[in-house]
């Protein structure tokens, strides 16, 4: 990521030499706008408002504001075209999430949800298309757009989010003692419920009982013989 800062500094270090040897050599034509854009912007949020300054006034024109991605301009990251006598809207086709602002020599993109990998050089572009001549800008020295990957850090709980639960934590602690308090009260009743019963049956085993009718042994009755009449 590093290396691909340093050459993208170097990109926009030799656009700006060939600018300006160019703008020695040969003067800017009466139809073609000038760009000034910042050199650097650093993305801490994953959003970025990058400001497009002209030196042509728009209002009361039919004009194109785009922005593009690349050292050679090959992605198209939104644009905006229309006049002041409407609401305009910015549109992406790449799948950028943009938005705007216009004023009469500025116009100001708002890129949002950016991620690392789109570190890049933005060049900012207007086209005048109405009324004539046709009036483009000359191509700017860019802005260098660097998007630094978030590190996300665990959020401490604060003790608003943390009261629920002591909340529960409490509510559950009573619940369980009120059961554990029902449970031993029932142990205690069942133990003395069996005591009692095992009291009134040893009682009753030990009660004595009436002895009931004996029996009388007789002995046999035999009539006395007289053997003094059988002699006779």
């Amino acid at each position: 990521m590093l290396l691909l800062l340093l050459l993208l500094l170097l990109v926009l270090l030799l656009l700006a030499s060939c600018d300006a040897a160019l703008t020695c050599l040969c003067p800017n034509p009466a139809n073609q706008i000038l760009v000034k854009q910042s050199p650097l912007l650093v993305v801490n949020n994953n959003a970025v408002n990058l400001t497009c300054k002209y030196t042509h006034n728009i209002h009361s024109k039919e004009f194109r504001a785009s922005l593009y991605k690349g050292v050679d301009s090959a992605v198209e990251v939104c644009s905006v075209s229309g006049n002041f006598s409407h609401k305009l809207q910015f549109l992406s086709n790449t799948g950028f999430n943009c938005d705007g602002n216009l004023d009469n020599e500025t116009v100001t993109f708002y890129l949002k949800n950016l991620y690392v990998n789109q570190t890049d050089i933005y060049f900012c572009n207007i086209e005048v298309m109405y009324p004539p001549p046709y009036k483009g800008n000359q191509k700017s020295n860019g802005t260098i757009i660097h998007v630094k990957e978030n590190h996300l850090c665990p959020v401490p709980a604060s003790p608003e989010s943390s009261k629920p639960f002591w909340i529960l934590v409490v509510v559950g602690g009573v619940l369980t003692f009120y059961s554990l308090l029902v449970t031993v009260a029932f142990c205690v009743c069942w133990m003395e419920s069996k005591k009692t019963r095992m009291l009134q049956s040893d009682y009753m085993n030990m009660t004595p009982r009436r002895p009931g009718p004996t029996r009388k042994h007789y002995q046999p009755y035999a009539p006395t013989r007289d053997f003094a009449a059988y002699r006779s």
